[in-house]
């Protein structure tokens, strides 16, 4: 189907891509590593609950955490191995999460895995959504919503869009996916349109992706929609409204719009889970950043540890290469900031950055200029400089009011455009977080 040009939305930002870095990195798959770490939270929601001992073996796909409540998703062995200890440590984000620690058995993992799921063939829209809860399924693109509940709207939806933004700066592992499983995508779309009982599917593409626009295109049940540069376009609200036109209102759901988005991440794995009966256990991620020699798309398992991953790309560890200033979980603009290579990955880590010093200067601070810039560029219309100054003042019941601080999708846009450098980012997080400790 002939690609279409998306609608312009309000705000936004413009930053430097630096996709040239890894956008012509083939796909590669990463050697299994000694250990992995996995985290049992895995996904928006409550953790999971481990099922697994100390001691105990398992298989490759074998369910190690399985899913407390409607919202959490089972976790799975990434290898074949030996469980060697459940413990507590703090994770990329700051909070205390729970890791299960396997030894790899690498003849195993590559001899047999356990899929317990047969393929699905002529599945109803009923099978699809029970397999993408088997398998453990969660939004690829960054939050970790599980998938299982977004495919089982309350409210009735005619639209599945297929979100091939890929918007943050440096992030190719969308790109090359959409490029190299381009008919995997596709039919794991479909997927998802059976179980959301639609016919209508979007792509939306932005227009400095022109292979993966092209190789969509001869798709006449998928329509193309080319989206501007421009960030966040990969936030929902934003990415409804330029290729439908429909709006989504300030505590309102996509379903609430007819709408339902998933990543292009997530429909590939929707289709290994139904034709392959795999879990999710794996995924692609970028590797990327001037302080790395060798920038590459990896499909990484899940726990692997930052250090294997920088490691096998010749990072830090390569006298050729520049220092890192700054280590980054995820991209640029949503990611964390690492302390140390000893973190592990999730089914949402989209990247592993290492920046250096030009592109992570770190300037102080200054006062509040007043300039009212941050609001310009807020994409969901929200007033940050507010809700930065009651924060400040612990005052957050009127950062709420006044800056709407629940609507903020966290696109960090607003921290980019401050020429004060205020932490705006850190104090809308602060604030929630306060609030949810309140109610």
């Amino acid at each position: 189907m002939k690609a279409v040009k998306g609608k312009y939305y309000f705000g936004g930002i413009h930053p430097k891509g630096c996709k040239e870095l890894a956008s012509s990195s083939p796909l590669e798959v990463l050697p299994l590593p000694e250990t992995v770490a996995i985290s049992t939270s895995q996904s928006l929601g409550k953790p999971a609950v481990p099922c697994v001992q100390a001691g105990q073996a398992v298989k490759e796909g074998e369910v190690i955490a399985k899913a407390d409540g409607v919202i959490s998703s089972d976790v799975f062995a990434s290898v074949a191995g030996t469980v060697t200890q459940i413990k507590e440590e703090v994770g990329a984000s700051g909070a205390k999460e729970t890791f299960i620690l396997i030894q790899t058995n690498a003849q195993e993992s590559v001899a047999e895995k356990a899929f317990r799921f047969p393929p699905l063939k002529d599945a109803s829209a009923e099978d699809v959504r029970g397999r993408i809860k088997d398998c453990g399924i969660v939004g690829l693109g960054g939050a970790g919503f599980p998938t299982a509940v977004k495919v089982s709207p309350k409210t009735p939806v005619d639209t599945l869009i297929v979100n091939g933004a890929e918007c943050e700066p440096y992030l190719t592992c969308d790109d090359r996916l959409m490029v190299e499983k381009t008919d995997e995508i596709a039919r794991g779309a479909r997927y998802v349109a059976k179980a959301l009982g639609v016919q209508n599917i979007v792509i939306g593409i932005e227009a400095n992706k022109p292979d993966a626009i092209k190789a969509f295109e001869p798709y006449e049940d998928i329509k193309v929609v080319i989206l501007r540069k421009q960030y966040p376009m990969g936030g929902e609200k934003q990415l409804i409204y330029v290729t439908t036109g429909r709006k989504v209102g300030l505590g309102k759901l996509p379903a609430d719009c007819g709408v339902v988005v998933q990543n292009v991440a997530t429909c590939y794995a929707v289709c290994e889970a139904v034709e392959l009966g795999k879990p999710l256990y794996e995924r692609v991620l970028t590797v990327s950043g001037k302080a790395v020699k060798n920038p590459k798309n990896l499909w990484v398992r899940v726990g692997t540890s930052v250090k294997d991953i920088i490691a096998y790309c010749n990072g830090e560890e390569n006298e050729e290469t520049v220092k890192p200033r700054k280590i980054i979980q995820g991209g640029p603009m949503t990611g964390v900031a690492l302390a140390s290579y000893d973190n592990y990955t999730h089914k949402t880590t989209s990247g592993i950055l290492l920046l250096d010093k030009k592109e992570a200067s770190a300037e102080e601070p200054t006062p509040c200029l007043n300039c009212g810039k941050c609001a310009d560029v807020c994409p969901m219309h929200l007033m940050p400089m507010n809700t930065a100054f009651y924060s400040s003042a612990g005052d957050y019941e009127s950062a709420k009011k006044l800056g709407n601080v629940l609507s903020c999708i966290e696109c960090g846009a607003c921290e980019y455009i401050c020429p004060a450098k205020r932490p705006l980012i850190q104090a809308i997080r602060k604030t929630k977080a306060e609030l949810r400790k309140n109610n």
